[in-house]
């Protein structure tokens, strides 16, 4: 009788610790990212009313809001994703979105120039071929890391 009680606990157990381990996979799942201290956007040239830049826990990984308009920007492998504003979370200064909801396609950029002038990285480039063109310009150390 005392090894099947002691088996039906360490089933319990094993069963708790699991679910526990897919409570902390899904919360895990949301980020949380955090605003980039005096950076700077130009959409055509211009100064938008409403934008803000987030940087997550990954480097070369940005989320751009823009108006209403969330976008995650991949500088490594230049790519730019539309996310849903329904799933970026305000939390204060910051916001929570998962990766999870990445979209399965990039939207069709050109024209990525990324350069690093003294304390200041500049990411630049083309919606599509003739589309708009965001500049992006990023604080750096002096030692050329991010400031974020």
């Amino acid at each position: 009788m005392k090894p099947r009680f002691v088996t039906l606990c360490l089933i319990i157990a094993a069963a708790a610790s699991s679910a526990g381990w897919a409570q902390s996979a899904t919360e895990k799942a949301t980020q949380v990212w955090k605003p980039v201290q005096f950076a700077i956007v130009r959409f055509n040239e211009d100064a938008p009313k409403s934008w803000n830049i987030y940087h997550g826990e990954k480097k070369g990984l940005l989320l751009v809001r823009l108006w209403k308009r969330y976008m995650l920007v991949n500088t490594s492998d230049q790519e730019v994703y539309d996310i849903d504003p329904e799933k970026v979370k305000s939390q204060g200064q910051n916001v929570e979105w998962s990766p999870s909801d990445l979209p399965d396609q990039p939207a069709e950029t050109s024209e990525w120039k990324i350069r690093d002038v003294g304390t200041l990285r500049r990411i630049r480039f083309r919606f599509g071929k003739n589309g708009s063109v965001l500049d992006i310009e990023l604080p750096l150390l002096p030692n050329g890391k991010p400031a974020y």
